[in-house]
This record gives C-alpha cells, structure tokens and sequence, in this order.
C-alpha cells in the first residue's frame, strides 16, 4: 500500500488512536500518516480517530457526544465500536443492538467481540481496553513504544512511528509461503503486530502498567454436542441471518456455498443481483455452472470479465491492498472494484467449507489417534503442496517448517482436544487470516460483505454437526436438497470433472514477464531458493510456464509476492540476513 492508494472507506470506518499515556506529537504523525481522520474521543490516557463519525454504544451516562466529555478531561465510560458487521445491525446512532447509549448496560468486552464481530476500544475510569472481534475479521495492528499502544486498521501509517530501518519478521514470511497466510501476531515487519481475535490490550490506570487478555470465545467454551441438526434447520437459520437485508449482491460459483445463499436470497424475495468472474484455475467451470444455477433460479447474471494483459496491475493492487499479508486473491481483484460500484452488500460464503463440508479436514486428521497425530495432519493439509520440483533451499525449508510447525500449536492452542478441533482450527486460522481478506479487504471497506455461515445461531448449529456427518459432502447435499432441490442437483466445483480448459492468466506471457522480475528481487536473499528454482529464474519468464500445477502456483505466487514487498520497500528495510544463512552450505 505504500506506492498505492488508501481504501475508500465507506462501509466502515478506518480508525486509530492510542491507549496508554500517548504522546500527542506521535498521536499527530499516526492521524497524518494514513486515510483522513477526525478525533471522536480523547482521555489522558485514551485516544480515538475515525474516518467517519462513530457515537458510543455506551457512555454510561446520557451525554450524547462522549469526545466532548473525553477533551474536557472526564475519564467516565465510554465504548466504541466499529466493523462491517454492524452495518445492517447496529442501532440507531450507532450504539450496538440491545444497548442503546446512555442505558448503563455494559455487555464487555467480549459480548461485542463474539455476538458482533467487532473490535471496538472501552475507556473506563479504572482502565482502557482495546479489543478485536472474536475471529479478529477486522484488522486491529498496533505497535508498542514504552507503555503506549498506537493503533490503527491498517499497517502502513504505525510504519510511521516504528524505528528505520525496519525489521524483517521472518515468521510471517515463513507462514505466507508454507500456509498463505501469517499465524499469531505476525506481519511482515518486527515492529508492527495484529492483535488476535477474541484478544485486548488493556490499559491500567491505577497499576499504569499494559496487560493482555486473551479469552475464548463463546464458540470454545461451550463445546457444541450433536443436537440433530437438519439440512432444514440450517436453511431456517439462514433465512434469519438474511433478515436484515432487502438487496444484495450474490457473487455465484459452481460450488455449493454460493449456490446454497443464492437460494436463500431468492426464496426470501430479496431484491437480488448476480455476478461471476474467473477465479484463474485454468478451468473455468464457475462461470459455466453459474449460469445453470441463476437461470434455474431467475436471477440476472452478469460476468465479470478479466484480461491476461492486465493480471501484474491486477495482482499488485491486491498485494499492496492486502500488505503483503497472503498470496490469495489476485484473481478477485477486478471483481472487487466493480463490487465498489454496486451499492449493495455482498452476501458471502466465508466459513462454510470447514463448517458444513469438512473442507481441508482429512480421513488421517478425523481418525488420528493422537491430538499430535491429529494437528499434524492438518497442518499438512493446511500447508501448500509439493510443487513439481523443490522451490526452497534446504536450510529455509528446514527452518521454516520448525517454525510454522511452532506457530500453529501456538495458535489453535485453545482448540486441543475441543470436539470441534478441527474446523475452528481451519476457521481460526486459514479462514481470518487468509480467506477473509478477500471480502473484508478488498470488497471492504467501500463495501459491507455479509457472512451468513458466521450469524452466531447458524454457526453454532452448524458446529454441532460432526464431522462424520459432513464427510464426502453428504451433510451439505441435504442443506442443498432443503433450500432448493432443482439447485442442488446441478453440476458443482464440489464434484465435477473439467469442461473445459482455459489458459492461466497468471501464468500468460505479460505475467511471466512480471513474475520473473519478482522472482529476481526474491532471489537475493541467501539461500531461499533451491538450485533447482534459481535454475529456473536464471533461465528467463518463459521457465515459469512450467508452474502449471496447483501447487506449483501457490508455491510461485508466495515469492513473487515475497518479492513485491521487497521491491516496494528495499529502501527502507534493515538488515535482510535471513535466519536459515548459519545453516548454509
């Protein structure tokens, strides 16, 4: 995002601030280095900004503007909210459903966290808290100086405050390339942390000290038991967590999540658009099994198109967009720009593979014997396959497998032995981190993605399906069969065999070119290529036509993006030793 444009935000704000005895110099520089922002609440101790106007859900008193009580110096309470999923929910003035602003009523910090996937900052006179949303959707970075936490939605304006030349965090590039995604609080540089879901950083005035808290949402705390839950049941629930919505847009695949919300829409009446573009995997059966779906269901259906000789300004625009955090989603990114001229919500299918099809969960993962055996397994599962020859040197491999292999113990540490271990470790991880920047990132902030799969009733009926019920897709053919029988006997990406060929654009002469230039910038860190792969750079763009597979892609689109970041910021990153270097022949 440094040589890009910031995200227009208009479905939600973009916020930063302060908690802790900040300085208002550094305060300053935060507020100018990112989207413009005005001050809605301020303390000695507390300080937020906003893109857009935010009123507090609760104040605890019936003030009406807590940033004037804030600047005159009164440290009584006040809770902010903000995230795309209040949009359609919140209450009038912009307080949470069921606590309008002045009752007095004080959910905590985490009822706003897992009922609304919000992050939001709670200034009480004893202490400030400053949380993420359960799953953490919604980006919460900060950076530590001293006793003060700055904040912000973004990481590029905390880059501002944080020392230079920065420091490379390996661990994130680590997880970007074996998984896609970063675990933990990792991003791309030392300085600049996330802040996990269901986590606070909280702020003691009468110890002045910073403390963390770290909870489980409600999803792990009441494991969830086999309630004999219906493909019916869960179609009910779906048209309840639609309710608040009369248009929409519904982007359809050939897969079951879309098809099953497309359904729903419909049956409700909704006022219901439909798009579907490409996703570059060479087969193009989305747009062809989309076309039976919306015709069988009456819906206008355009298609988004996308063109080879565009795909570098397309993927560069979702690398900076989504700084650096993930390989995904290069593809989506025309489609997203047009989502922002839509004016509708988007109904999207987050969650739903590893909640009603046992997505990414395997026979040797549902049948270890050990909850080692068992985590091991996903993993596995989770990480990228192996490509057609070893893309990285031994000594990074080596020490990049020890430490994703770490990180993601440490992140589904929460999970082992839940009965539904499994999918919230798939949620937990693969899911915020890396999925949902599709939808949150790149169709937001201009515009509200809806997820259904998330509406609290619906996901937690889900979740107490087993796994067994769910294997080979038979759970979901009855959820199918329940919303819409003509629909559900339709052809699916799920299941079906290639139609059709068509060329990757990703791997089209214009992206070879670009590729390659990535791949050169990448390839000055010691050691992290194999001599086969280097083999291949050296060779020149027209190599890469090689990288045809599905893993092989991934494996490609993780250094390329490794290198973009590299090219974007060579001139202000530190030391680029990588770790593995001792090791090296």
């Amino acid at each position: 995002m440094r040589k890009g444009e910031w995200p227009r935000y208009q479905a939600r704000p973009y916020v930063c601030g302060a908690i802790g005895p900040f300085d208002p110099a550094r305060l300053d520089v935060l507020a100018r280095s990112g989207p413009a922002v005005r001050l809605v609440h301020r303390t000695p101790d507390a300080a937020l900004l906003t893109s857009a106007p935010i009123r507090p859900y609760d104040t605890g008193t019936d003030a009406a503007d807590s940033g004037e009580r804030g600047q005159a110096g009164d440290s009584g309470h006040a809770a902010f909210a903000w995230g795309g999923r209040l949009t359609a929910s919140a209450a009038p003035g912009g307080g949470l459903p069921g606590v309008p602003a002045g009752t007095g009523a004080r959910p905590g910090w985490l009822s706003a966290a897992e009922t609304y996937e919000t992050p939001g900052l709670i200034d009480e006179p004893d202490e400030v808290i400053l949380h993420t949303g359960a799953f953490g959707l919604d980006d919460v970075y900060y950076l530590a100086d001293g006793d003060v936490i700055y904040f912000a939605g973004l990481i590029e304006p905390l880059l501002a405050l944080a020392r230079t030349p920065y420091e490379v965090n390996w661990d994130a590039w680590a997880a970007i390339l074996k998984l896609t995604y970063p675990l933990l609080e990792d991003t791309p540089y030392r300085q600049v942390k996330r802040l996990p879901g269901a986590s606070a950083l909280i702020w003691s005035r009468t110890d002045r000290r910073m403390r963390v808290d770290r909870r489980a949402p409600r999803w792990v705390r009441e494991e969830p038991f086999d309630r004999g839950v219906t493909g019916g049941d869960l179609v009910a629930l779906l048209h309840d967590a639609l309710a608040p919505y009369d248009r929409v847009l519904v982007p359809v695949s050939g897969g079951y999540d879309s098809r099953l919300l497309a359904s729903v829409a419909v049956a409700r009446e909704m006022d219901v658009e439909s798009w579907t573009t490409s996703p570059d995997d060479g087969l193009d059966n989305d747009i062809d099994f989309a076309r039976y779906i919306t015709r069988e269901l009456g819906l206008a259906h355009r298609i988004i198109p996308q063109y080879p000789e565009k795909y570098p300004e397309e993927a560069l625009w979702a690398a900076r967009r989504l700084e650096y955090l993930t390989s995904h989603h290069a593809w989506y990114s025309p489609f997203a720009r047009e989502v922002h001229a839509a004016g509708r919500p988007v109904v999207d299918g987050l969650a739903g593979g590893p909640l009603m099809k046992n997505f990414l969960i395997t026979a040797d993962a549902v049948d270890a014997g050990t909850g080692a055996s068992r985590r091991e397994a996903l993993l596995a599962a989770l990480a990228t396959g192996e490509p057609h020859l070893p893309v990285l040197g031994e000594a990074a491999l080596g020490w990049m497998d020890g430490r994703v292999r770490a990180a993601f113990t440490r992140a589904t540490s929460m999970l082992h032995g839940h009965r539904s271990e499994l999918p919230l470790s798939v949620l937990h991880t693969r899911t915020a981190r890396g999925i949902a920047r599709s939808p949150v990132n790149l169709v937001g902030p201009e515009a509200t993605p809806v997820f259904p799969f998330l509406h609290p009733e619906f996901f937690d009926a889900a979740l107490s399906v087993p796994v067994t019920r769910k294997e080979g897709g038979k759970f979901y053919r009855e959820i199918l069969r329940a919303a819409n029988l003509k629909v559900a006997t339709l052809p699916s990406t799920n299941g079906a065999l290639p139609h059709r060929r068509v060329p990757l654009r990703s791997n089209g002469p214009v992206a070879r070119e670009w590729n390659h230039r990535m791949l050169l910038k990448a390839a000055t860190i010691p050691g992290l290529m194999s001599p086969q792969m280097l083999d291949v750079v050296a060779e020149g763009p027209d190599a890469l036509a090689s990288f045809g597979s599905w893993n092989s892609r991934f494996w490609l689109r993780g250094l390329v993006l490794f290198g973009t970041w590299l090219a974007d910021y060579e001139d202000v990153l530190g030391d680029l030793t990588p770790p593995w270097a001792g090791n090296l022949g």
